[in-house]
This record gives structure tokens, sequence and C-alpha cells, in this order.
């Protein structure tokens, strides 16, 4: 029987403050958030848009750099209602893949998302439950590191040694990106680092005196999300501020596995939102030497400083470095 689509108007808006309250206490770490359908189909019209966005935003720098991840099953960790696999599913053609599996440890979560997937993907086979042992695929994983103990963080480093190739997104707080800087670390040996990163040493931020620093970017709202009444009231609600959608990912494949093309060996990636003044600007950078802050002066790269200006992100950046200035500049943008 076809169950009716959830709308604005019809939105459990109770269980959305629910929601939140155990987003916002961390409660949901010792119990599972989702009590009934309608949970979920609330959380996925709001806060799992949120979620999408960020999502987007990775996926559209992966396909600037030219990356496609191998073919095989899609497995969907910590799934929950399933955006994330379906942002994946929709960046890369669901032909890609020979199959989606969604596990959670709410059976609720992975019934509405393989709901969701089938009625998006219909030629494809969708699966549910633990992957027991499977090897190989991708797996995507999604907003999860701040719930898991450290025997789930193992756990999950168990799932993660057996893929081929891991997308990864969490929040952009300081402690989420530390978190995966660590997870980071402990795969290099094992993967090749895709992205955020150009280069695949020990990350820079690790280095004394940068415990301040973390790594993260901000993804940007579809356009009239501002305007859209339903979104302001939710924003209102929840206490939410649509323009701020912090987020830190990682990007990984086995070593070995095809041949890697270094396209960006030698660029800096840009960590954070690039601090403009009058007639320069400051981008941190990280690359293989480390982090540090380049200065981009107006003159030496006009156009890019005025979309930079006007808060258009820059990931990738190439130049002649004099001390601390960024010269013969080239960039990448989304």
């Amino acid at each position: 029987m076809h169950k009716a689509e959830l709308t604005w108007e019809t939105i459990d808006w109770n269980a959305l403050d629910r929601l939140r309250g155990a987003f916002l206490s961390g409660t949901g770490t010792s119990g599972v958030y989702w009590q009934a359908r309608s949970d979920l189909a609330s959380y996925d019209l709001t806060f799992a848009q949120r979620i999408a966005w960020k999502w987007e935003a990775v996926l559209t720098e992966l396909q600037a750099r030219g990356w496609t991840p191998p073919t095989g099953t899609v497995l969907d960790w910590g799934c929950g209602s399933g955006v994330a696999s379906r942002c994946v599913l929709r960046a890369f053609g669901p032909e890609t893949f020979s199959a989606l599996r969604l596990f959670d440890r709410s059976s609720l979560a992975m019934e509405f998302a393989a709901e969701r997937a089938l009625a998006a993907f219909p030629k494809l086979p969708v699966q549910t439950g633990d992957p027991a042992g499977e090897r190989g695929g991708l797996l995507v994983v999604s907003h999860v590191l701040n719930e898991l103990p450290e025997a789930g963080r193992e756990a999950l480093m168990e799932v993660l040694r057996r893929a081929d190739a891991v997308l990864w997104v969490e929040p952009g707080t300081h402690a989420d990106s530390r978190a995966l800087v660590a997870m980071r670390e402990r795969l290099r040996d094992e993967f090749s680092v895709i992205a955020p990163c150009t280069h695949q040493e020990t990350c820079g931020l690790l280095a004394a005196g940068n415990e301040r620093h973390w790594c993260h970017n901000f993804a940007t709202p579809p356009p009239g999300v501002m305007a859209d009444s339903d979104w302001v009231r939710f924003a209102q609600r929840m206490g939410i501020d649509l323009r701020s959608l912090p987020y830190t990912f990682l990007v990984l494949e086995r070593k070995g596995l095809r041949t890697a093309e270094e396209r960006f060996s030698g660029w800096a990636r840009v960590v954070g939102a690039p601090r403009v003044y009058k007639g320069f600007t400051k981008l941190f950078s990280c690359e293989a030497s480390g982090v540090r802050d380049l200065t981009l002066q107006k003159r030496d790269a006009p156009e890019l400083f005025k979309r930079l200006k006007h808060e258009e992100p820059v990931l990738l950046v190439k130049g002649d470095v004099v001390g601390e200035r960024l010269e013969a500049i080239e960039a990448t943008l989304p």
C-alpha cells in the first residue's frame, strides 16, 4: 500500500523538537532516535536535506577533481533516512553500482531508507541489514562520529578496512574534524587519500601549534531557501542558521585498486573560509609540507579576488609562494 508523502503542511513538529533535543544533548548515543515512521519522514524533509546540501558540495568537488567510485555494492552504514546514499547514487548514477545495502541499528530506519531508495532507483537491488564481513564496494558514512563510543568506532574501523573506497561526511565542528583526521591517519597505510587532501602525508593539523585549527569547509544552501517561508519557520523553531553549513569529509580508495592519477599533486587545499580584506585575502592552506596562512593580493588575481569577495568558495590553489604571498595563482572552484 502506497504511503502518502509527508509535506510541510503535515510535518510532525513535535517529532522534530524531540529529535533536535536528542541531537543537542547527545542522548541519541544511548538509544534509538526513531520512534515512528513519521519521525523519519519529518527528519528526511528537513534536517536530512541540510545534510544533503553538504553531500552535494562534496560530490560536486569530487566530480570537479575527476574522481569516480569503483563499481560494486554501495553500503550506507548508519543510514538513518538514507539521504547520503541517495545523494551518491544520484551523483554517479545508479547504473554504476550493482546494489545498495542499508545498515542502521534501527530496523525502522532501514525500512524507511529502503523504501525511499526503491522509489528513487527502482531498478537497483536494495538490501538491508548487517553487512556481516562483506568485502569490497563503496562505503558511505554520514554524521555518525559524535554518536559512536570507542567500541562503536572500532566496529566501524573493521567495516572501513573491508571497503574498496570510502565516502565520509561529518559536521564541520572542531571535535568531529579532529576525530575524522584521526581515522585518516589510521587508514593511510591501506588507502590513498583522494580528498580533501592533495597529498598522502601526515595531516599538517597534527603538528604542534595547530591544535586550534580544524579541517572544514562550508556548503551553500540551494537558491531560494532563505526566502522560503517553510524553511524560515523550520529554522526559527529549531534555532538553526540556514546559511551555516560547515562540514568535514574524507574520501579514500584502497591502494592498488586502480591506477592512480595525481592530478592535483603540488596543489594546496583551502581550509575553512577565505578571510577577505581590502586589497587582499588570507587563505589557510594545507599541502604536503603542512598547513599555513597564505596571502593573495587583489592585483595578483583580480577575478579570483572578486569571486572570493562575493563569498564564492575556492577549493584548491596552486602558485608560486614568496614568503607568505601566493603569486601566479591557479584555482579550482566548484
